[in-house]
């Protein structure tokens, strides 16, 4: 594939299929926010084992990032386009056998097949993104992929709970463990029964619009230069980066991957154990309330399209960004489960459905994390050049976060409980915080460049 210097910089029908892969990026991670406290059920599990099903998921991501990467290079973004659409679409019919037999472990192994195809669609688009305009306002763009993704987020759990639940969205573990063994056993058959029209049906739709990539004849998207952030000067671009010789002499992009690795992973629990935690302390339909915090997120999203660059920089965003996770962070170890005085001022005037102060935090938490991804990616990427591919697929690997922090966070709410295992979300927003404030700046590893 020949590599070019420059991008095209306007271009509707590539930007058009990268927003539609970006709402399939949301609609299918963000199912797992609603498949979690289902499959607990289905297969009886502990809430650290349910949260195998998303560490699974994202542990695609740093076994795949690399030979992905190898992949785009090879055939070019179209056919990897058409090539992860296929490997999604293969994973969700994995579902079939895992639904029909009851077997966790068929269900981990369809989550990672699904994981690998998200991985080359990840690492097409992102630096698509960044690069097709100014970086200065990379975040803006992003931002708007974005808002699809986040979109997709609140629709997934409504649908998989109208879809795929039913009668049963009002059903948690302890109901199910109360009753009779046959009853149990039948109740469990016809839950996971339930996942097969809709995975079969989502499959057929990825396999459909696959083959519709496939005949389009799309510009070609070349790899291209990473030109500087918004915070740094001409010696950022490639001119001045010849005599780098490996992606590891970029400490913009080693440290950047290492808070995206916890970014994803404090955005993986705000997500995808709201539901759990809900279902603990006995919120209704728990199945929806990742719902909450993807709304949080779109919100934050707007607001980062309305105001980057135009009366915030990228670098200023992500501070906030991290001060205001940890801020909600801390609230939320001390807050109350019985009272719900933040939701009725965000939201009760509104008709929406009140929840508890506890859980309300953890929807805010998405509020927090928006802008996070959009701003972190062009100033990790600031500068690269001809190592902006694999400097792509270093940060795809640190997708990998959300595999592991949901663990831990399993384990520490097992040992102790559900609220207080919330404390592991306050060294990954400090570590964000240090890559904002200086992290991000560094273009050697002994200095920060001038701003």
């Amino acid at each position: 594939m020949t590599h070019t210097a420059t991008a095209p910089r306007s271009s509707i029908m590539p930007m058009c299929i990268i927003a539609l892969l970006f709402f399939i990026f949301g609609f299918v991670t963000w199912l797992n926010g609603a498949l979690i406290p289902f499959l607990q059920v289905v297969c009886q599990l502990t809430e650290t084992q349910a949260l195998m099903i998303a560490s699974c998921f994202y542990f695609a991501y740093v076994v795949m990032a690399l030979p992905m990467a190898m992949i785009l290079e090879k055939v070019g973004y179209q056919s990897a386009m058409v090539l992860g659409l296929s490997i999604i679409a293969l994973g969700l019919l994995g579902f079939i056998p895992a639904a029909l037999l009851q077997e966790f472990w068929i269900f981990l192994v369809a989550q990672f097949v699904i994981g690998s195809g998200l991985t080359i669609l990840q690492t097409a688009a992102n630096p698509y993104v960044v690069n097709v305009g100014p970086t200065h306002s990379a975040a803006a763009r992003i931002a708007i992929m974005g808002l699809l993704n986040k979109g997709a987020g609140i629709l997934a759990p409504v649908l998989f709970t109208a879809w795929v639940l039913g009668g049963f969205s009002d059903i948690n573990l302890a109901d199910v463990n109360h009753m009779a063994p046959q009853a149990q056993q039948l109740q469990i058959e016809n839950m996971a029964h339930q996942l097969i029209t809709p995975y079969v049906g989502m499959a057929v739709a990825l396999l459909i619009l696959a083959g519709g990539l496939s005949r389009i004849a799309l510009p070609d998207l070349a790899l291209i230069q990473s030109p500087s952030d918004d915070n740094s000067s001409a010696h950022d671009t490639d001119q001045h980066d010849t005599n780098k010789t490996t992606i590891w002499q970029f400490p913009q992009l080693i440290l950047g991957a290492v808070a995206l690795f916890l970014y994803v992973g404090v955005e993986v629990i705000a997500g995808d154990t709201i539901g759990l935690y809900g279902a603990s302390i006995g919120v209704a339909n728990a199945t929806t309330l990742t719902s909450y915090t993807m709304g949080f997120m779109v919100l934050g999203y707007l607001l980062g399209l309305a105001c980057i660059p135009r009366f915030i920089s990228q670098v200023n965003a992500l501070r906030l960004s991290a001060l205001a996770g940890v801020a909600i962070s801390v609230a939320l170890l001390f807050a109350s489960n019985e009272q719900t005085q933040i939701s009725q001022i965000l939201w009760g005037w509104a008709g929406i459905t009140t929840l508890p102060n506890s859980v309300a935090l953890i929807a805010l938490l998405g509020l927090a994390n928006a802008m996070v991804w959009p701003t972190l990616w062009p100033l990790a990427l600031a500068g690269l050049g001809r190592f902006t591919p694999k400097g792509s697929a270093i940060l795809i690997m640190g997708i990998a976060g959300g595999a592991l922090l949901p663990l831990i966070y399993g384990q520490l709410a097992h040992s102790s409980n559900s609220q207080a295992a919330y404390w592991i979300l306050l060294p990954g927003y400090f570590i964000i915080g240090f890559y904002a404030f200086y992290g991000q700046g560094m273009r050697n590893w002994t200095r920060k460049s001038p701003s």
